[in-house]
């Protein structure tokens, strides 16, 4: 999880946590609520299903959590020098508005227990006001609707996501063998010769020279690799803007040790010699 952005989100209590766990859920981010800060080093730990499909994590961690004080800046120094990338979002609201907003609610303010609502809220705020220093981001949300704050965070969360650069993963496949669950983009290059009904270059496969020159040195492939990589240029930079943190681009044939060889790798160099982070995964090329 290393590779992830980690958002801490905190604040006042009546500040709008919840809301802003909500536009990090929608941003693409796997999200918890009211996590100890001593459970925080155990669950890093822990594999995520499909974590490449993750923009990132955010936990809500506050005065609800036991030693959440006491502990965060040690357990989150500790993770930091173990390479875990961290940013705190602060929340807070002034304390009509927060009274306001407890009244309409109706609900106890979790240090209520031995204080009216604004004896609690005045000690948060003092309880608080080290972890407010030293975050990385304040919001203050007293004049925020619910759909405004969600909108402030959810463009927060994306815009952050955009610092991770994209990672592509060019994958070449056989039709015969079905079709990759993963893959965001499928091209099908059936339509150029094939090297299969050439008794000399039958046993080859798509990353020999031979192969590649038969398969690429035609008209139709050349017309065919200017306007398909012309579109990912186009695509690629749109799929980065909107914080895709990963994105799989299949070339089938019917066989997949061919025409999908050569041109995913042709794809391949191209992408790579634009200093993007990609990858290369010949699927079925052992199946001949």
């Amino acid at each position: 999880m290393k590779n992830l952005i980690i958002f801490i989100i905190t604040g006042y209590s009546g500040s709008g946590k919840s809301t802003a766990i909500a536009a990090f859920e929608d941003a693409g981010f796997y999200c918890v609520d009211n996590m100890p800060i001593a459970l925080l080093p155990k669950f890093l730990e822990l594999p995520i299903e499909n974590e490449h499909e993750i923009a990132g994590l955010a936990f809500v961690m506050d005065l609800r959590g036991k030693n959440f004080l006491s502990e965060y800046m040690s357990i989150l120094s500790s993770l930091r020098q173990d390479g875990y990338n961290f940013e705190i979002l602060f929340l807070e609201a002034d304390e009509n508005t927060l009274l306001k907003r407890y009244s309409q609610t109706r609900r106890h303010h979790p240090l209520s227990h031995c204080k009216s609502l604004i004896e609690s809220i005045r000690a948060e705020k003092d309880y608080l006001k080290n972890i407010r220093k030293a975050s990385d981001k304040v919001i203050n949300t007293s004049l925020f609707n619910v759909h405004e704050l969600k909108d402030t965070v959810f463009n927060i969360a994306k815009k952050r996501v955009r610092l991770t650069p994209l990672r592509i993963n060019i994958l070449s496949f056989g039709f015969k063998y079905g079709n990759p669950n993963d893959a965001d983009l499928i091209i099908d290059v059936r339509f150029l010769s094939n090297p299969h009904f050439v008794p000399d270059l039958r046993t080859l496969d798509g990353t020999t020279d031979e192969i590649k020159k038969f398969v690429l040195n035609t008209d139709e492939a050349g017309v065919f690799l200017t306007k398909y990589l012309d579109m990912l240029d186009y695509l690629i930079p749109l799929y980065e803007k909107e914080g895709k943190a990963y994105l799989t681009v299949a070339v089938g044939c019917t066989g997949g040790v061919h025409r999908s060889v050569s041109v995913a790798s042709a794809i391949f160099e191209h992408i790579k010699n634009q200093g993007k982070q990609v990858e290369i995964t010949h699927r079925d090329i052992g199946q001949q």
